[in-house]
């Protein structure tokens, strides 16, 4: 009887373990909370970690070493005491380049529309069916957001599949009251990310995602300057981006993740190359134009 125990023990543990889509970071901070009983934020981000990690997420099956690094810092703002807190919720994702070391950024994007009820204790409920509570659908929003931009930076439009999903979250949370969901809630919103990923319009940065990565990144291990040239010959898409729309918000988490990191491919290569990349940049994302000004250097 005990070798039954152990095996069936063992057949739960190994598929909890393959149910394990990503790698997700939690951390919540609470600086602003006057409080000394810090219980309940502790409690908080482990049912945040059991959720993201112990849900299934992805419709193929990956092994450990391919779950999708991911951070979500939570910072509460406001807690009544008791079960209602508000917050800004950082989400950052990233992915390995091929033969190297370096984990490049693929989302970084920060909600600050972020309510919810959290009871000590609480097991978090999530259903793609419909709206069980904020806390879970933010969460479950950005995790198929996380697997469809992973997903797309793979293989063409790769991730469409899980921005479907994500707006499935969207148009489930209509029936809430919770900010961030809806189209007149601002232009920098969960309901914007999710419109401009399954918008036509945005395609070409979508596609630009792929070639960046697999042509231009995944190549430079093995061969820097082919790899610079595939990239360079990507950049005037980014100027034919049309940022100026209503909840243009894909460009705005592209530039935030990629931005630092365009201007290190480019801080070390001649002078021509370094102009046309700032002049490209500078149109395309002047948001970020302070950091751009690092390519005018000699």
């Amino acid at each position: 009887m005990k070798v039954i125990g152990l095996y069936i023990a063992l057949l739960f543990l190994s598929l909890g373990v393959a149910a394990q889509d990503l790698n997700a970071r939690i951390t919540v901070l609470s600086p602003k909370i006057q409080t000394t009983n810090k219980r309940i934020f502790q409690s908080l981000e482990t049912a945040m970690k059991d959720f993201l990690n112990g849900h299934k997420w992805l419709a193929e099956t990956v092994l450990p070493q391919e779950r999708l690094d991911c951070n979500f810092v939570l910072t509460v703002t406001a807690w009544d005491g008791g079960s209602n807190f508000s917050g800004e919720l950082q989400v950052q994702s990233s992915r390995p380049v091929f033969n190297s070391n370096y984990n490049t950024n693929v989302l970084t994007v920060n909600d600050k529309d972020f309510d919810f009820i959290y009871t000590d204790g609480q097991t978090i409920d999530y259903s793609d069916q419909s709206f069980q509570s904020n806390l879970s659908s933010v969460m479950a929003f950005y995790a198929y957001i996380i697997a469809g931009m992973d997903n797309d930076t793979f293989s063409r439009y790769g991730g469409s599949y899980y921005f479907n999903l994500a707006q499935t979250v969207v148009t489930n949370a209509q029936t809430s009251s919770y900010k961030g969901w809806k189209a007149f809630d601002g232009n920098t919103n969960r309901y914007w990310l999710a419109e401009n990923l399954n918008n036509k319009i945005y395609a070409p940065l979508r596609s630009f995602l792929y070639d960046y990565h697999r042509n231009g990144l995944d190549q430079m291990s093995d061969n820097a300057s082919k790899g610079r040239k595939a990239i360079s010959d990507l950049l005037p898409t980014l100027t034919q981006v049309d940022r100026q729309r209503l909840g243009a918000m894909f460009p705005l988490v592209f530039f935030s993740a990629k931005s630092d990191e365009l201007v290190q491919i480019y801080a070390h290569t001649d002078s021509q190359a370094r102009l046309a990349a700032y002049n490209i940049f500078t149109q395309a994302d002047p948001a970020n134009g302070i950091k751009y000004q690092e390519l005018q250097k000699n």
